[in-house]
């Protein structure tokens, strides 16, 4: 589990990791969503985390100047995606779709607003705890894009809603 106490590379990797499990949940919750707008919301939050990942998986390559595409996809493939991004282990989620299935825009909605609210909160900590300067600023930029995603849930959110 990520602490904050890592350097600039054991942050990204982390970071990577958190990113790659939320984005295969969304993934699957998408798959096993019951109405075709929920589903879409899910595709969408899946398509930012994985573009979150690239991102990171970028800033660790040029960063240790290892243009070796394949070895980091190899990395990838093998790691085990047990927790995402919010901290949340992956099988807890998992099991909160097999309680229920999501039937509506607003119910996928408030379950991503959840997972991007506790991952807000985890990268918040993270940056304030870091060690590192330059794995702060990686926690803080990835609080930003956290915003940015609970930003468009509300705004959803208020869509659906009529407020």
């Amino acid at each position: 589990m990520v602490t904050g106490k890592e350097d600039l590379l054991q942050a990204l990797i982390d970071a990577y990791l958190m990113e790659k499990g939320t984005h295969e949940f969304y993934d699957q919750a998408a798959r096993k969503a019951a109405v075709p707008e929920a589903r879409e919301t899910f595709k969408e939050l899946s398509a930012w985390e994985d573009r979150h990942a690239e991102f990171i998986r970028f800033l660790y390559q040029a960063i240790t100047e290892d243009r070796d595409i394949e070895g980091f996809d190899n990395f990838s493939k093998k790691s085990p995606t047990l927790v995402t991004e919010g901290g949340i282990p992956v099988k807890d989620l998992e099991a909160r779709i097999e309680k229920y299935t999501v039937t509506d825009d607003m119910g996928a909605i408030e379950l991503a607003l959840d997972i991007e609210g506790k991952a807000y909160n985890l990268y918040w900590k993270l940056s304030k705890g870091a060690s590192d300067a330059n794995a702060r600023v990686v926690f803080k930029n990835m609080m930003e894009q956290e915003i940015k995603h609970i930003d468009y849930l509300r705004n959803m959110m208020a869509k659906i809603s009529g407020k």
